[in-house]
């Protein structure tokens, strides 16, 4: 995983502040010849909508049929979860919270403190998310910070796809592409299915597990950051190493993951609850 906070002071102390983030390449100019060109249109991407919380980062989430009027939603890693990481097959949902998020606007400076009254969703079974609902409404963020939140794609992620890391607990971006996806992803003694592999400038360290991951053309949310490769090991904990169909086992040193949120969506009903038995859900169930 990318562990929460001791893990990452223990890697700031061998790395200094971290390496600074990859900058995207300069853009070329059209030629005059090609006065037709056109190119793609970015999403600002900020820390508007990212939240830190005491040992990992989040981000408030919204699905793309959830009402401003609906409790907000934050989105983390399941073993970020307050009361200790689920086991394999263990999947949490209903469960009590009184979890503070620190609330990011778009430079990183925390405006306020959102406070969760429930774990609606949480397991490392398939994925590796946490879902909490707030005490508060979408609306009412709105209001109070002017921050509006980030919306969940609801279909699956492509490779090549441009896109950030924003970590709420350092208050740092990560800049990189979907270099592809993991039939499934070994670590310890769980397994992630089709999770999300980054090109190698996503270097991202403890304290960034959490962190939404977005598309910067869309601006939307496509993944969850995780965990990553750190010691070469080959699928131990914080040293995850990717299984094809056929079995066949690979080990990338150096390379961070991430899970994909696209099918949560249809697991959410009306007023952002939660029904695991609603059409088209495909999480893993108590």
């Amino acid at each position: 995983m990318n562990k929460p906070l001791l893990a990452a002071l223990s890697a700031l102390a061998i790395a200094g502040l971290g390496t600074t983030p990859a900058v995207a390449a300069p853009h070329t100019a059209a030629k005059a010849t090609t006065p037709h060109t056109t190119k793609a249109v970015k999403a600002t991407v900020s820390f508007a909508g990212a939240v830190s919380l005491s040992n990992c980062s989040g981000s408030v989430i919204r699905f793309p049929g959830s009402a401003d009027t609906d409790p907000a939603l934050v989105l983390t890693n399941g073993h970020c979860l307050e009361t200790g990481m689920p086991g394999p097959g263990d999947v949490i949902t209903g469960q009590s919270s009184s979890r503070s998020f620190g609330l990011l606007n778009a430079s990183g400076t925390r405006i306020g403190t959102l406070r969760a009254n429930q774990v609606v969703y949480s397991t490392m079974t398939d994925t590796d998310v946490t879902i909490y609902r707030t005490t508060t409404t979408y609306a009412a963020i709105k209001s109070t910070y002017g921050i509006s939140p980030l919306t969940v794609q609801d279909t699956h992620p492509v490779a090549g796809t441009s896109i950030k890391v924003v970590s709420g607990y350092w208050k740092r971006t990560y800049s990189c592409n979907i270099d592809g996806f993991v039939y499934q992803l070994k670590e310890g003694d769980w397994t992630f299915k089709d999770s999300v592999r980054y090109t190698s400038s996503c270097n991202t360290i403890g304290g960034t597990s959490g962190s939404p991951v977005i598309d910067t053309t869309t601006g939307k949310v496509v993944a969850v950051n995780n965990t990553g490769n750190e010691d070469g090991e080959r699928c131990t904990v914080n040293n995850p190493c990717e299984v094809d169909a056929n079995g066949n086992v690979t080990v990338r040193q150096g390379i961070n993951y991430a899970q994909e949120i696209y099918n949560i969506p249809a697991c959410f009903t009306t007023g952002n609850k939660l029904d695991l038995s609603a059409a088209g859900c495909t999480l893993p169930k108590p």
